[in-house]
Order: C-alpha cells, then sequence, then structure tokens
C-alpha cells in the first residue's frame, strides 16, 4: 500500500536552520510521528504566511506534504503560541533548554506521545509561571528567588520524566549497586550506575547525595507536576540536584548541553 503523499499532524517546533535563501529546515516533535525534519518553504521571506506559526517552541496544526528527500509544510496554523513565556528571558530559556533536551534525546521517526504531551504541558507550566511573574511585577509583590525556584523545579521533573519515558529511569529508592532499600541518611550518588548508593556502596565512587535533595527527587519523580508541592528550597540545594541530574544526562548523552551555561548565568 502506498504512503499517503500528505498529511497533517500537531507539533511542536523544537529547532530550525536557514537553508538557501528563504527557506528554513525546521524540527518538530509531533505526538504520532515522532521527531521530524522538514522544510518550510518561504519560511525566511516577510510577507511568508507561515513563519509566524512555526516560531521556536509554538504548537501548531501543520499539513505537509511527502518529498523525494524532505517533506514539506504546505500550511501552518498556530494552537498555542506561548506569548508571556516569550516576554521572560528566563522562562524563554528554560523552554528552550527542554526543546535541547528533547532534540539530544530522541531518535527522528520514533514515536513518544508521552514525552510529546510531557514537553507541551511543560511549555503551558512555564507560560503561566510567566504570566504570574508579569503580574507580580506590575503589583511590586515580585520574589524571584522563590519564582525561580519554582521553575527549577519544573525542569528537575522533567529531566526526570524524559529519562525515564526514554528507558533511562533514575534509580532513588533502591541503591543503585545493591539493591537495599535507601534510609534517611546521606546516601551517595553517582551517574555511572544510574542514581543513588547506600552509604556501604557510596564510599567507593559516588558523591554525597543529601538526605533532603533525595527526598525530593523522589516527590518529583513519583508525582506529576501539577501535584507538586510548593517548595521553600535554598539555593544549594536546588544546586545539589542540579548537579546530580546534569550527571545522569551527561553521562547518558556523552556531552553538555548548551542551554545549561545560559541557565547558569541567568540564575
Amino acid at each position: 500500500m502506498r504512503e499517503p503523499r500528505s498529511y497533517a499532524t500537531q507539533s511542536i517546533i523544537l529547532k530550525h536552520a536557514d537553508l538557501g535563501e528563504a527557506d528554513r529546515i525546521v524540527t518538530l516533535l509531533t505526538p504520532y510521528r515522532g521527531k521530524l525534519h522538514v522544510v518550510a518553504k518561504g519560511a525566511r521571506r516577510p510577507i511568508s504566511k507561515k513563519a509566524g506559526h512555526i516560531d521556536l517552541l509554538s504548537h501548531c496544526q501543520l499539513h505537509i506534504a511527502s518529498g523525494r528527500n524532505m517533506d514539506l509544510i504546505t500550511q501552518a496554523e498556530g494552537i498555542e503560541s506561548f506569548l508571556h513565556l516569550r516576554t521572560e528571558l528566563w522562562h524563554m530559556t528554560c523552554g528552550f533548554y527542554l526543546s535541547e533536551l528533547v532534540d539530544r534525546f530522541l531518535e527522528e521517526h520514533t514515536i513518544h506521545q508521552d514525552v510529546y504531551q510531557l514537553f507541551l504541558e511543560a511549555l503551558r507550566s512555564l507560560d503561566r509561571d510567566a504570566l504570574t511573574v508579569c503580574q507580580q511585577r506590575a503589583a511590586r509583590q515580585l520574589d524571584t528567588n522563590q519564582e525561580h525556584g519554582r521553575t527549577q523545579l519544573l525542569l528537575r521533573s522533567f529531566e526526570m520524566n524524559l529519562l525515564s519515558y526514554i528507558g533511562y529511569e533514575p534509580v532513588f529508592r533502591t541503591c543503585a549497586h545493591c539493591a537495599t532499600e535507601l534510609q534517611a541518611v546521606e546516601n551517595g550518588f553517582t551517574p555511572a550506575l544510574g542514581g543513588a548508593l547506600c552509604p556501604n556502596c557510596s564510599h567507593l565512587w559516588a558523591h554525597p547525595l543529601s538526605v533532603n535533595a533525595l527526598k525530593v527527587l523522589r516527590i518529583l519523580q513519583r508525582t506529576a507536576w501539577a501535584s507538586v508541592p510548593i517548595f521553600r528550597l535554598d539555593a544549594r540545594l536546588h544546586i545539589e540536584m542540579e548537579l546530580a541530574m546534569h550527571g545522569l544526562l551527561r553521562y547518558h548523552l556523552e556531552r553538555d548541553l548548551k542551554s545549561w551555561s545560559f541557565l547558569e548565568m541567568l540564575r
């Protein structure tokens, strides 16, 4: 049976690159076709009707024609543009970081509906948080440290779920080496074994992992983001959890992510 010559799909725009004088190669995340690379003809022209609907991080409905080498976007209609997110540099950079994570971890044409939904809900959360920041700033009630802390927890939750969905679920309940149940004491952590280690095993090759860091990471691992309690955590604890999760990501990707340094600068 022949493949259809065109198809429609919802998409989130992960990234794009210039092609020729006026075209763009667009990287999409779709719910039922996975990650795709397609061409948007004339998207860089000022009169292009597609350009506004395929901005980075946009949620859109696309009609795509099958091509010999690459498929072509024939129509584009915006669904959600996340305008509030785009007004706040911190939130927008967080969105770009999540996009980079998805792009690095997912192979082309591999369907991950769970990752698609995870990413979409994360963008909606960032957009709502950005709106809250704008409103608090207007009312002179903005607590930047608290707001950034909540967003950092969202990033940790996203990282945790992304790793779990693609088969690299972090180990935070039992020792990643001897499988004994972890107790409420200072344990260890090592990316090479995929998670936390008990005190008996951690002295061999692990970094310390505090009781509070392990507790929060466990909550993020087993709780949907909408149900995660509002914590007031100090900067040291945020950094400890970030280093642990970034260690896992670096181990699996065998590289650093470009967004890390920019997020660190903004924070």
